[in-house]
């Protein structure tokens, strides 16, 4: 019997595959569970529609996260920050600050998990910060930190 798996089943397979198992592992195991549909035809049309659908949001998605990755090289975030002697930071500006900065100076909302420091930063000056924006799409943010 012909079924598609409405979500990983070990051994089995993935969610969405199309796969054959035996009539009584289906209609003992994977139906009454909710595991699996039959792959009637109605289903598999529902399961080509969705996976276009999918394709087509995941395009829009890498098309914006392209965007702005270019609105994001042509930028400078200012932040502001108190420093002792020396010019260290009290503390250290984090990946919120910079996220919130961005927020407010240029109104691009980018969450502070998106933000990658390589090192925390604790003195004034200019600083490069990787920002996860799709799948194999990293942007940089520059971030200039200056005295208050």
């Amino acid at each position: 019997m012909k079924v598609i798996l409405l979500q990983d089943v070990k051994a089995q397979g993935k969610k969405g595959q199309m796969i054959t198992v035996s009539d009584g592992y289906a209609r003992n195991f994977l139906l009454p569970r909710k595991l699996a549909v039959e792959a009637t035809a109605d289903a598999v049309n529902s399961k080509k529609n969705a996976d276009e659908a999918a394709a087509f949001h995941a395009a829009e998605d890498k098309k914006a996260a392209l965007a702005l990755k270019e609105k994001l090289a042509g930028i400078t975030v200012k932040i502001a920050a108190k420093a002792g002697s020396a010019g260290r930071l009290f503390g250290s500006v984090t990946t919120k600050e910079v996220s919130d900065a961005l927020k407010k100076q240029y109104n691009i909302d980018l969450p502070k998990t998106r933000l990658e420091l390589s090192e925390p930063i604790k003195s004034f000056g200019t600083y490069q910060v990787k920002a996860k924006l799709y799948t194999e799409i990293q942007g940089v943010v520059t971030v200039k930190v200056e005295e208050a």
